[in-house]
């Protein structure tokens, strides 16, 4: 059943529903970057693998490709990795990149594996727009419901795979056994979301195999705040 919000409005960073509704819990969004590449890495993947087990975190591994110059080409790197850290070097008014990056709700930088700051950070609840994902057989359904007056944005699409065990050859962690979770495999852009309901349908064929669940965002324009996110297992 669809949701019809009948008025919203941002106040103090969260969403605000007139009439008795209100917008839907959602969980803080948790982006890592990392590389197997890099040897402070580690720490950063084992706080994301402890975040991924709460309810109220949605963890994504963004794997870089800047580290594979250096003995070891990680297996999970993306080509849209390094430009989505660089657009958030670009929007948190950062010097550079670097890694373990973590970044909250697209507007909060932290050091990897500095678990206080980023426990502080996530101890805030969070509302966003309504947004379910269904799958129906070999296709994954996702439905924005109305919102007007609420924040306009991007909706992407976040393939990832929920844990992946790694024996690295050569590098800086040469010799070790990385165990590595919500490792994002593919980002789609679906469309804008503009305040009215939204449905968008996307082929699991056309997601790489070893994707395990998806998530989907709602990210203010430019990569900036999410301001709604859900996750499903494709199987």
């Amino acid at each position: 059943m669809r949701t019809t919000i009948v008025a919203a409005c941002i106040s103090g960073g969260l969403l605000f529903v007139s009439g008795g509704l209100r917008a839907q819990q959602r969980p803080a969004v948790v982006e890592l970057f990392t590389s197997e590449g890099c040897s402070s890495c580690p720490p950063a993947e084992t706080y994301v693998g402890e975040l991924a087990q709460r309810p109220d975190v949605l963890a994504l591994s963004f794997h870089v490709d800047y580290w594979d110059d250096l003995g070891w080409r990680d297996r999970f790197d993306i080509p849209e990795a390094t430009p989505r850290q660089r657009r958030y070097a670009q929007a948190l008014s950062l010097s550079s990149v670097y890694t373990p990056q973590i970044v909250v709700d697209g507007s909060e930088d932290f050091v990897g594996s500095d678990r206080r700051n980023i426990g502080r950070s996530l101890s805030t609840p969070r509302t966003g727009i309504p947004v379910s994902i269904a799958v129906n057989e070999d296709t994954v359904i996702v439905d924005l419901a109305n919102a007007i007056g609420g924040p306009r944005g991007d909706v992407v699409l976040i393939a990832f795979q929920q844990v992946a065990i790694s024996s690295i050859g050569r590098g800086e962690n040469s010799g070790r056994t990385l165990t590595e979770y919500h490792i994002v495999r593919a980002v789609r852009h679906l469309g804008y979301y503009d305040g009215d309901a939204k449905r968008y349908a996307t082929d699991i064929g056309s997601l790489p195999k070893d994707a395990t669940h998806v998530a989907v965002l709602v990210q203010l324009a430019g990569q900036g705040r999410i301001v709604a996110a859900s996750s499903h297992a494709l199987r």
